[in-house]
């Protein structure tokens, strides 16, 4: 199963890119990810991080539920939790759950997230990703969000707004699993 995800992965990331007319430097050049790791990745050779995933989804002009989103399924407004997509980094083991209805106009997507304990993924500033907002409302757990030099503590209950494009960073430094929500605005399209 996770062979068969990460070969999926690969494939779509090379026919994004190749539908866009992007060679593999320009995929590089735009998502700051070397060209070798997007080669492995195409090849079903590398699992890509969160982190490095969001990276390249963002210079593809994509976010990572649109990424995960079936190509060619029709446009619903319901999402049914047994079709929403499901996501585990390798990395860190956290697992994204796509909730908002795939194919629709909205600019809106809203992810579901478990994250282990411990865990920490950065997402560095990116370019192709400023205009980007999003809101992170934690459930359970702990949440330490770094947005810039500034260290937000989260607890269930609260949320934090900030834009994408600057780079965060999320840890979660307690024992126990943290699960939030994420409300990623794309701005105008």
């Amino acid at each position: 199963m996770e062979q068969e995800l990460e070969q999926a992965i690969g494939i779509r990331i090379r026919t994004l890119r190749m539908e866009k007319g992007l060679t593999l430097d320009d995929l590089a050049s735009a998502s700051g990810v070397s060209r070798a790791m997007i080669s492995r990745i195409e090849r079903a050779e590398a699992s890509p991080t969160a982190s490095l995933l969001a990276r390249v989804c963002a210079a593809l002009g994509l976010s990572l539920s649109e990424f995960f989103a079936e190509e060619g399924q029709e446009a619903s407004p319901l999402s049914r939790r047994q079709d929403q997509q499901i996501w585990r980094d390798p990395e860190t083991g956290y697992m994204r759950r796509a909730v908002s209805p795939p194919g629709t106009a909205s600019n809106v997507d809203i992810i579901d997230v478990e994250f282990p304990a411990g865990a920490k993924v950065s997402f560095p500033p990116h370019a192709a990703s400023r205009g980007m907002t999003q809101h992170v409302w934690l459930f359970d757990g702990e949440l330490e969000m770094t947005v810039g030099e500034t260290v937000h503590r989260l607890k269930p209950g609260d949320c934090l707004f900030m834009p994408v494009g600057d780079g965060h960073v999320f840890h979660n430094p307690g024992h126990a699993p943290a699960r939030y929500c994420v409300v990623l605005d794309h701005g105008t399209r």
